[in-house]
């Protein structure tokens, strides 16, 4: 058996608004939660209660990623800031709330 070797280089990642990608599955997945509401009791009757629940930590998870890649998207930021000023970028610079 022959191992696997890649035929060309991997792509470059897509870069794009990440935070409003992030944002705007999180408000689908609340708003399907929402939809499927008023049918608890035919959902629980049907054995599929999950997809209730499903949609609802999916919004939840949605709201961990917003908080992250918005995190991200300042940290980058302060990086690139730090580069164009001449600084050391690996030197810590504090965020909002932080103290240094």
């Amino acid at each position: 058996m022959t191992k696997w070797t890649p035929r060309h280089e991997a792509p470059e990642p897509l870069e794009g608004n990440v935070v409003a990608t992030i944002t705007g599955g999180t408000i689908v997945w609340f708003v399907l939660f929402l939809v499927q509401l008023p049918f608890y009791g035919r959902l629980s009757d049907g054995g599929h209660l999950w997809w209730l629940w499903t949609c609802l930590t999916g919004g939840g998870l949605g709201l961990v990623g917003v908080w992250y890649v918005r995190r991200r998207d300042a940290a980058i930021k302060r990086h690139a800031a730090a580069r164009e000023a001449g600084r050391n970028p690996s030197e810590s610079v504090p965020s909002e709330g932080e103290t240094g």
